[in-house]
């Protein structure tokens, strides 16, 4: 097998929805640093609450947007509808309620890392 000096598949800006910025900031930060040789994201921004979401998006113009997991299933369509409200072809990703309880952070960041792949494809 090559070794293989490609370029990381292009760039996203990603919108995170948590109401915990800075433990979004650095759970995101986590998963940047170990997905950096195959996608570049660039943390675009975090609203805090669903009333935030659509400044937020308007502001950051995503091409991702994670809820995080302290959302219900019906808080987050809500989210995606709002943000895909505003860009249609939105990638979004909801982690599933509980998790960061339930498991902590190391699980939020695998979750995310093994759904990246199929989000970005």
């Amino acid at each position: 097998m090559t070794q293989s000096t490609t370029t990381p598949a292009g760039t996203y800006r990603l919108v995170t929805v948590n109401t915990a910025p800075d433990r979004a900031k650095r759970l995101i930060g986590r998963v940047v640093e170990d997905v950096k040789d195959t996608y570049t994201i660039i943390h675009a921004g975090n609203s805090a609450t669903i009333e935030d979401v659509q400044k937020t998006v308007e502001d950051a113009q995503p091409d991702v947007l994670f809820t995080a997991s302290m959302w219900t299933p019906e808080e987050s369509q809500k989210i995606i509808a709002i943000a895909k409200g505003i860009v249609p072809n939105l990638r979004t990703f909801s982690l599933p309620q509980g998790l960061q309880v339930d498991k902590g952070p190391d699980a939020v960041v695998e979750y995310i890392k093994e759904h990246l792949p199929s989000l970005l494809a």
